[in-house]
């Protein structure tokens, strides 16, 4: 799977030589039960926020519904307005909203028979996100970044490009029980010409004096922690200072796109002069650039928890929605592939759950939630490319063959990257937790 491992260390090595309180960098060192060689080294994971259709992107489903069109119970033959786009190896439906993206099929295994827990945006937002449906977990970044560790100590292991949070807030990327050096650090995309991250630059007038400050800030630490129980946010917080520091020689190169190319900009959908920070083209051009420099887990959302797919008053909201993300996905998949680094980078898109395939009120214009049967896909990372997996009755109503819950889907992602779910485990108040609980399978059909 995913061919040679690569290791991308950029920038300096942090030179601050104050001695470490907590196994802040011990707890992001790569773990020696990974497999190298056989792994993806990075998973940007692109999350679509309030539940997007599962029969307009991309499905398999043999009777679908008319684009803008509300499907009754009684009235169920209607044919979605979609393109097919056929290869030798794929043929299933990509709706005519996502053009860019269809051009890419060759690369996409498509998951057809998705299905989670629960159809409240909250519990199932988490779910998708922590493994769990109704309490605080840790969340699959957090558990990759433990896993894992990190191969560039001056940039975060994990990290999110989202406007705004989703419906959990930011517990959809915390640690929770887990060293608080593997949450995600949340980076908005700003306005053209600001910096998404302010005040990054150093204070102090010379790295020398900042480096004699983290020093006797260093000793205080020290001190401190010598006279108190562990304390778990207080080792977080220490850790941060060492990743700040860092990142003030590492994040203002890692974020600037001047030295891009106007093909790769034009491949995303983005404009010179609007290119420092805005959108979700971007965000996605932002995860190659992160990838390369061995971030772990990149998290793109493209909206928050409110004006998003969550379509109750009228599907044609979803066109906009589309629109704002094909073209910025479809570069991302050719811009990873021509650079040689797609087979060893796991793309993972998903939503929280589906929407129904009709509604009881023929005239209404939207549609509910519904998490009994949904779609997915994934790219390079060592999975068969050109792929589908599992299918749905032929309405999208229910799972009709291989289904696949958000367990399985955990699992396998976690495989993908080198990483045993069973086996992912952080003791915690007397119990072994892991990711997917007490359940999850591998599902080796989608796995080249």
């Amino acid at each position: 799977m995913g061919g040679e491992r690569v290791q991308v260390v950029f920038g300096q090595p942090l030179v601050y030589t104050g001695e470490l309180l907590v196994d802040g960098l011990e707890a992001l060192k790569t773990r020696p039960d990974a497999r190298p060689g056989l792994a993806a080294i990075a998973c940007p994971t692109l999350v679509i926020v309030g539940a997007d259709d599962a029969l307009t992107p991309v499905s398999a489903a043999e009777t679908l519904r008319t684009h803008g069109e509300t499907l009754a119970p009684e009235d169920r033959t209607a044919l979605l307005d979609a393109i097919v786009q056929s290869t030798a190896r794929l043929t299933t439906m990509v709706s005519d909203l996502l053009p860019h993206l269809g051009s890419c099929a060759d690369d996409l295994c498509v998951i057809n028979s998705l299905h989670g827990d629960s159809g409240g945006h909250d519990k199932a937002t988490m779910g998708m996100h922590t493994g769990s449906f109704n309490f605080a977990r840790p969340s699959v970044g957090a558990w990759v970044s433990y896993g894992l560790g990190t191969e560039n100590r001056n940039l975060p292991s994990f990290m999110v490009l989202a406007p705004a949070p989703p419906y959990t807030g930011t517990q959809a990327w915390g640690a929770d029980f887990l060293p608080g050096c593997h949450q995600g650090t949340h980076v908005v995309p700003g306005a053209p010409g600001k910096a998404p991250i302010p005040d990054v630059a150093r204070l102090a007038p010379s790295d020398e004096l900042q480096q004699m400050e983290l020093e006797l800030l260093g000793g205080v630490n020290r001190k401190h922690q010598q006279q108190r129980a562990a304390d778990a946010a207080l080792e977080a917080q220490i850790r941060s200072f060492e990743t700040a520091f860092g990142m003030q020689k590492a994040a203002p190169e890692a974020f600037d796109l001047s030295k891009e190319t106007d093909a790769t900009l034009e491949l995303y959908g983005l404009k010179r002069e609007a290119a420092s920070g805005a959108g979700f083209a971007w965000q996605c051009l932002m995860a190659r650039r992160l990838a390369e420099r061995g971030v772990r887990f990149i998290e793109l959302l493209d909206v928050g928890s409110s004006h998003n797919w969550d379509s109750h008053g009228d599907m044609e909201d979803h066109a906009k929605l589309a629109r704002n993300m094909d073209r910025p996905l479809a570069g991302l998949i050719k811009d990873l592939k021509s650079r040689g680094l797609l087979d060893t980078t796991l793309l993972v898109w998903t939503t929280e759950f589906g929407r129904t395939p009709y509604n009881p009120a023929k005239e209404a214009k939207g549609r509910d939630h519904h998490n009994a049967v949904f779609s997915s896909w994934l790219a390079g990372g060592g999975v068969k490319g050109g792929t589908v997996y599992g299918k749905s009755d032929d309405i999208g109503a229910t799972v009709a063959e291989n289904g696949v819950h958000v367990h399985d889907l955990h699992a396998t992602i976690l495989h993908l990257l080198g990483l045993d779910h069973e086996k992912l485990t952080y003791r915690f108040s007397g119990r072994d937790f892991r990711l997917t609980d007490v359940s999850g399978r591998v599902v080796k059909d989608v796995i080249a």
